[in-house]
């Protein structure tokens, strides 16, 4: 598929985007571990979220999707049963670190694998805390899929372990305390920063004990019950909204709202960096969704200036890079990223790819060891291959609203992956879109 983005038009009206895919994957997966019917409202059905539902089929666990409602018969934390084959976790890196915990905690024996792009992921940061927990675990030559995962005795608990992470990570840590949930004690995670707190946050709500006694510590009491079914409606997704926020920010003319994002504080990175370069972002009908911040945005086009992000903002923002670069070329001034090396260890190399595909349309961007710079003021138009990665596609997409000509690019069918709707949003807000 190929898409063409014209400027010149600007952005009104007031919109919604899908459900969060971070809560959208562990809500899946957790409900899965209850005992019991979930029930989750504005789950987000893409490619990278089929890869969790179409997991959890051959592991035993009954699920339906209707209308953005997600019903999953949860097997509980002892019922899973071990696949027939290994299990195909696509390009989803979430996917396959998350399930690795919970197939741990689980005790089965099965081979986690994926794509060429997710063989390529880093899995060495998982597979180290897994061993010291007592699991049997290897993974490929290169440190990635396939993951061998051996079973254990149904009576058999993993360690208790404190756990330092060399990298703050998400990911990473969801993996340690699914596995937790069977270890034979409480486990002890530490990170180098604040990485996004949603496992926390919903495994509390589904009755585990979890503490924070410090800033960036995360403590885990394996419960004695089982994990009570979820009632959930999810938040927008803040990594989705992104792309219109910036789409109006830098589009004259623009204002926009997006009603019902979620607004964790482990994810807003993207919006304190863009209010430091003069962004007219506001927050409004502030409210909580099952132990989850949620407002609307209220956003104007603005004159924008270049800034410098580095430090623990770095993983408050950490998917909304490549959009980020979108905003950087059309500011006035330098914009410089440092401290960002894990964005080399995403669906593609993101340093390299958002610096190669934002010269192809004329922006001046330079790849830095662990970040970029750029020197904002002009985006000239043409087109682009995103090679896979669907954040590069829609940022491309949005800087295509205010460069000197069109930006086209080609395929675009990756948008699916985690915004299916992108296309269809940008044209109700009265952008032009012409796809063939």
């Amino acid at each position: 598929m190929q898409l063409t983005v014209h400027p010149g038009n600007p952005l009104r009206g007031e919109v919604t985007v899908p459900g969060d895919k971070s809560l959208s994957h562990r809500a899946a997966l957790f409900a899965a571990l209850a005992q019991g019917e979930s029930v989750i409202d504005r789950f987000l059905v893409s490619g990278v979220t089929r890869a969790m539902l179409d997991a959890l089929t051959p592991l035993g666990v009954a699920w339906q999707v209707k209308d953005e409602r997600l019903t999953v018969c949860g097997a509980g934390l002892d019922g899973l049963r071990a696949p027939a084959a290994p299990l195909d976790c696509r390009n989803s890196a979430t996917t396959i670190r998350l399930l690795a915990g919970a197939i741990a905690g689980a005790g089965l024996e099965t081979t986690l694998d994926g794509s060429a792009g997710l063989r390529r992921r880093p899995m060495g940061r998982i597979v180290e805390p897994l061993r010291r927990m007592g699991l049997e675990i290897s993974a490929a030559a290169s440190g990635g899929a396939p993951l061998h995962l051996r079973g254990r005795l149904p009576d058999q608990k993993l360690r208790a372990i404190e756990h330092v992470l060399p990298v703050a990570s998400a990911q990473v840590k969801s993996c340690l305390l699914l596995a937790a949930l069977n270890g034979d004690g409480p486990t002890v995670i530490r990170e180098p920063g604040p990485s996004r707190d949603h496992t926390e946050r919903m495994l509390r709500a589904m009755g585990v004990r979890i503490e924070n006694p410090v800033t960036n510590v995360v403590v885990l009491h394996p419960p004695s019950a089982p994990l009570r079914p979820l009632r959930l409606q999810l938040a927008g997704d803040i990594s989705a909204a992104a792309f219109l926020i910036v789409a109006a920010l830098v589009t004259p003319g623009s204002a926009i709202v997006i009603r019902d994002v979620g607004l964790n504080p482990t994810r807003t990175g993207l919006l304190d960096a863009l209010r430091a370069m003069g962004a007219d972002i506001r927050e409004r009908n502030l409210r909580d969704w099952s132990g989850e911040p949620v407002g609307d945005l209220v956003v104007h086009h603005s004159p924008l200036r270049g800034t410098r992000v580095a430090g623990e903002l770095v993983v408050r923002m950490i998917d909304e890079f490549p959009v980020f670069a979108a905003a950087a070329a059309l500011a006035d001034g330098v914009t410089e990223v440092r401290e960002a090396e894990e964005l080399r260890h995403k669906e593609s190399d993101r340093i390299t790819a958002v610096a190669h595909e934002f010269q192809a349309i004329g922006a001046k961007i330079e790849p830095l060891p662990d970040g970029f710079r750029v020197t904002g003021g002009r985006v000239a138009g043409g087109a682009v291959n995103p090679h896979g990665d669907h954040r590069i596609a829609m940022s491309c997409a949005v800087a295509g609203l205010a460069a000197q000509a069109p930006v086209t690019i080609d395929g675009a069918e990756i948008l699916h992956e985690s915004f299916p709707t992108f296309r269809e949003t940008l044209i109700a807000l009265g952008a032009k879109v012409e796809c063939k």
